[in-house]
C-alpha cells in the first residue's frame, strides 16, 4: 500500500512525538510505501481545523536514529541546498507550518505523486489515548483522519495510550508492529459505512497478545467546570511541546487532573482584570466517566489493556452494529530474547507475490521415520499447493518469507528464527533444561512444591536426592548434603530385606537408559560408581566380565548406544524405587510406563496428545527384594525399549494405552480416563513450574513451538508417577504397527494447533482440540 502519515504531535521527539518514527519504519518494513506530512510543531488539541490568512510554508526532514532527537531540518528538499550530502539516500518528511488536517490535503494533493495513488491515511501515532468523546472531538490525529475522510480516503486514527514516561523502545516497538498487523487487517475487511477507524493501542509489554475488540465511542462531558487554567499575566507560558508534553504525563500517567486550581473566577470582582490562560483539562473527567460508564466502550477497553477499534462516521458518530472480538490471523510475536537482538525491531512482514506459495518448509531429520511422517503430515494439512520444501534457509526469495523449520536442534538456525519472529517458526525452544535435565527437573519440582504445598505435583512425583560424582572414592562427601538418601540407607542396615526402601540412580544428563541402576546400600552404590571408574575397563576385559547395559524406568530418547559415557556421569539424582508397579494380566506381570507426548507452543500453551503408548519390560516383574543374585536383571524392572533387543518391534513390547484391559484388580472401570485426567493435570503444572519458577533454564519463544516425550509410571493404586520429559522424542520407538495412527496423527494435529494458527492458516485450537488436550495456557507474554 501507498500510506500518507500524518499526525498532530509534530517531528520526532522524545518529549512530544516519542512514536511517529517507530511507526513509519514498522509500516516500511512491512512492506509499505510511506509519505510523511507532519506539522513543524505540536499541533494537538485542534480537532478538524485549517488556519488560514497565512501562506502554508513547508520544510523538509531528514529522520535520524530511531528513539534519538537527531534529525534534521532543511529549508529546500535534498539536492537543493548548499551542502547537502549527495550519498544521502533516505527518508525525506515534509514539515508545514499548519494543522494535522493540512498536512492531509498537502499530502494528498501537492507531494508525492510519483509513488502512486494514496491508498490509506494513518494519523498518529498520537502521544496519548483519543478515547471518549471529550479527548475526540477535539483530537487533531483524529481531525486528520476526518479530513482524509471528507476526501474520499479510507483514514485510521492511531493514539498509544501510555502509563510511563519512560519511552521503552522495545514496548514502542512491539506497539507498532502490532498496529501495522491491525491496520493491514482493517483495510482488508473495510465494513461497508465506516469512513474511518479510530484505534487506541495500550502501550504496554504483552499489548500484542492481548484482545483487540470493536468498541463505541463512550459519551461524556467535562463536568469539573473550566478547561482553562489562569496564570500570572507577566509569568511565561510553556511552548506547545513542553505544554502537551506536560498535560499528557499528568493525565495519561496518573490519570488525575493537571489541576483545577484557579479554574473558576472570583465571584464579585470591581472591573475586569487582566489575566492570562492555560490549557489545562481536569482529566478526571474523563476517567471519572469511564469508570461509571457501561462496559465495552473504548475508554473501558484500554483501562482493561487491550485495543480498541472504533468505527466511525465522518460526522463524529459511531457506526451502529459493529462489535465483537477481532481476531487477527496472525498477532505479532517477539522472541523473548530479543533484546539481544536489535535488528528483531524491524522484522520484515513478507507479503508473497501470487506465483509464491503461503509458507516454506524445511523438514530435516536424522530420523527417517520422523523425516516421512512430518512431510506427509505438511501435505495431508497445509496442501501441496500451500507449501513449497527448500532445503536451506538461503534458498527463501526474502529473510522474511514464511518458514518452518523442523529441524534437528542442532541444525536450527535460531539466529533467522529470532531475526524474523513474525514469519518464522522453529521446532524446538533455545532452552528448556529445566525440564529435560533430570536434576534440573528434580529441582524445578520441588522448588515449585515448597512455594505451592497443595500441587499437584507433591503426590505424583518422587522428590530426589541430587548430587554430584567424578570418582567412587568421593562418595562419602557427596553424600553429606544427601541426607535423606544418607538416612534412608542407613535405615535399612538395620531391616530385613523385605522392608528395605530402594532407590533408583540415574545420571542427570544421560539418555536412553545410560547409567541407570538400583540400590538398597551404600556399599552396593559405592560398587556402582566404582563400575564406571576408568580403571575398571582394563579389569573387566581380564575378567571376562560384561558391563551391565543401562536401561530407565523411563525414556531417554537420544542415541543407540546403551553403555555408559563416563564423561557425562558427573551429576546424579537418587529416587525412591516406586514399588509395586501396576501390573496388568494381559501383559504377563510386566511393568510398562506411559509414553505420553506433550507440545508445547509458543509463550505458553501445553497440549496433551490423548493417543498415549504403554512401553513394556522384556522380562515379567520381580521386586528387587525377592530377586537372586542383587540385582542384576534389569529387563524385569526397565521398561526403555531401546534396551530391549530387537526394541519396540518385540511382540507386547508397545500398547496403544487406550487398548489396555478395562478390567484391573483394584481398580475402577474407568481407571483409564482417571489417569489419563491425572497425566493432563500433572503436565500442566510442571509446565508451569518451569515457565513460572525456573525461567532462567525454560525460555519459551512466542515463535517456537516444541514436543516433549514425558514418561509416568503407574503404581498398583492406579496413582501416575512423572519420571522425566524428553526433548526430540525417539518417534520410531512407536514401531511400524501404529506408526500412522500414533506418530502420524500427532504430527498432523501439531501442525493443525501450533502451525497453521502462526502463519494464519487455520484458526488457534485455544481450547484444544479431540486429540489435543489444552493442559495450560499460560500467557506469559514474553515478547520483545
Amino acid at each position: 500500500m501507498h500510506i500518507l502519515v500524518v499526525n498532530d504531535d509534530g517531528p520526532p521527539s522524545n518529549q512530544s512525538s516519542p512514536y511517529i518514527h517507530s511507526l513509519v519504519v514498522s509500516l516500511q518494513s512491512a512492506g509499505h510505501t510511506v509519505s510523511v506530512v507532519l506539522p513543524h510543531q505540536q499541533r494537538s488539541w485542534i480537532g478538524k481545523a485549517h488556519l488560514i490568512g497565512a501562506a502554508v510554508k513547508p520544510t523538509y526532514f531528514r529522520p535520524g536514529t530511531l528513539h534519538k532527537d537527531d534529525g534534521t531540518t532543511h529549508e529546500l528538499p535534498h539536492g537543493m541546498n548548499e551542502g547537502d550530502d549527495e550519498s544521502y539516500d533516505g527518508d525525506e518528511w515534509i514539515l508545514v507550518d499548519s494543522t494535522p488536517a493540512s498536512c492531509v490535503q498537502i499530502g494528498l494533493y501537492h507531494y508525492f505523486e510519483d509513488r502512486g495513488p494514496i491508498d490509506l491515511v494513518v494519523s498518529g501515532p498520537n502521544y496519548g489515548r483519543n478515547s471518549t468523546a471529550l479527548f475526540a472531538m477535539s483530537s487533531g490525529t483524529i481531525g486528520g483522519a476526518m479530513e482524509a475522510a471528507v476526501c474520499g480516503k479510507r483514514a485510521i486514527a492511531l493514539s498509544y495510550a501510555f502509563s510511563s514516561r519512560q519511552h521503552d523502545p522495545i514496548v514502542i516497538a512491539e506497539a507498532s508492529r502490532h498496529s501495522v498487523r491491525l491496520i493491514e487487517y482493517l483495510y482488508n475487511n473495510w465494513v461497508e459505512g465506516v469512513d474511518l477507524y479510530s484505534i487506541n493501542v495500550p502501550l504496554e509489554p504483552g499489548v500484542s497478545e492481548a484482545k483487540v475488540l470493536y468498541t463505541h465511542m463512550l459519551d461524556n462531558r467535562w463536568s469539573s467546570g473550566s478547561c482553562f487554567k489562569a496564570v500570572n499575566a507577566s509569568a511565561s507560558t510553556d511552548n506547545p511541546s513542553a505544554h502537551e508534553h506536560k498535560l499528557r504525563e499528568e493525565g495519561e500517567s496518573a490519570g488525575q487532573p493537571s489541576s483545577a486550581e484557579g479554574s473558576k473566577l472570583p465571584v464579585k470582582r470591581s472591573r475586569i482584570q487582566h489575566k492570562h490562560f492555560e490549557w489545562a483539562p481536569n482529566f478526571t473527567d474523563v476517567y471519572r466517566s469511564v469508570d461509571e460508564g457501561t462496559p465495552g466502550n473504548d475508554g473501558w477497553v484500554v483501562k482493561e489493556g487491550m485495543t480498541s477499534v472504533t468505527p466511525l462516521k465522518a460526522n463524529f458518530m459511531h457506526t451502529p452494529g459493529i462489535e465483537g472480538e477481532i481476531k487477527l490471523s496472525c498477532l505479532l510475536r517477539v522472541a523473548s530474547l530479543c533484546f539481544f537482538c536489535p535488528q528483531i525491531y524491524f522484522a520484515m512482514l513478507y507479503t508473497p507475490d501470487n506465483d509464491e506459495p503461503t509458507l516454506y518448509t524445511i523438514v530435516d531429520s536424522d530420523n527417517p521415520y520422523v523425516q516421512s511422517l512430518m512431510e506427509q503430515a505438511l501435505q495431508r494439512r497445509l496442501g501441496a499447493g500451500q507449501t513449497r520444501t527448500i532445503s536451506s534457509l538461503a534458498d527463501l526469495p526474502s529473510p522474511s518469507a514464511p518458514v518452518f523449520q523442523y529441524r534437528e536442534y542442532e541444525r536450527l538456525d535460531f539466529e533467522h528464527a529470532m531475526m524474523h519472529s513474525m514469519s518464522s517458526l522453529a521446532n524446538a525452544y533455545i532452552i528448556r533444561k529445566a525440564l529435560i535435565r533430570k536434576h534440573y527437573l528434580s529441582n524445578t519440582v520441588t522448588n515449585w512444591v515448597t512455594k505451592h504445598p497443595d500441587s499437584v505435583l507433591a503426590k505424583h512425583f518422587k522428590f530426589a536426592c541430587d548430587f554430584e560424582l567424578d570418582y567412587a572414592e568421593f562418595l562419602d562427601d557427596a553424600l553429606l548434603e544427601a541426607y535423606e538418601l544418607r538416612e534412608s540407607l542407613e535405615r535399612n542396615e538395620t531391616l530385613p530385606e523385605s522392608e528395605k526402601e530402594w532407590w533408583i540412580l540415574k545420571a542427570g544428563m544421560s539418555d536412553r537408559g545410560q547409567g541407570i541402576r538400583l540400590f538398597n546400600s551404600e556399599d552396593g552404590l559405592r560398587e556402582i560408581f566404582e563400575e564406571w571408574d576408568p580403571d575398571s575397563d582394563d579389569e573387566e576385559e581380564e575378567s571376562g566380565s560384561e558391563r551391565p547395559a543401562a536401561a530407565d524406568e523411563g525414556d531417554g530418547d537420544d542415541d543407540d548406544d546403551h553403555g555408559v559415557v563416563t564423561s557425562q556421569l558427573r551429576h546424579f539424582i537418587a529416587q525412591p524405587y516406586i514399588d509395586p508397579p501396576l501390573l496388568l494380566p494381559s501383559a504377563s506381570q510386566r511393568k510398562f510406563h506411559i509414553r505420553t507426548y506433550v507440545l508445547a507452543v509458543g509463550s505458553l500453551k501445553v497440549y496433551v496428545f490423548k493417543e498415549m503408548l504403554a512401553l513394556f519390560a522384556a522380562k515379567p516383574y520381580c521386586p528387587p527384594s525377592e530377586e537372586d543374585d542383587e540385582v542384576k536383571d534389569l529387563a524385569r524392572h526397565l521398561t526403555n525399549t531401546c534396551f530391549q533387543e530387537g526394541g519396540s518391534s518385540n511382540e507386547g513390547s508397545v500398547r496403544r494405552y487406550w487398548q489396555l484391559d478395562e478390567y484391573v484388580p483394584g481398580l475402577t472401570p474407568d481407571w483409564k480416563e482417571k489417569l489419563f485426567d491425572q497425566i493432563c493435570a500433572v503436565t500442566g503444572e510442571v509446565f508451569e513450574a518451569a515457565a513460572r519458577g525456573m525461567m532462567v533454564h525454560f525460555q519459551t519463544l512466542p515463535n517456537a513451538f516444541e514436543l516433549f516425550g514425558v514418561d509416568f509410571l503407574v503404581d498398583k493404586s492406579g496413582n501416575a508417577w512423572l519420571l522425566e520429559l524428553n526433548a526430540y522424542p525417539d518417534f520410531a520407538q512407536t514401531g511400524e504397527e501404529l506408526k500412522d495412527l500414533v506418530v502420524g496423527r500427532l504430527f498432523e494435529e501439531t501442525v493443525d494447533v501450533a502451525v497453521k494458527p502462526f502463519f494464519g492458516l487455520g484458526e488457534a485450537a485455544a481450547k484444544g482440540t479431540e486429540s489435543m488436550r489444552l493442559v495450560a495456557d499460560l500467557e506469559l507474554g514474553r515478547k520483545a
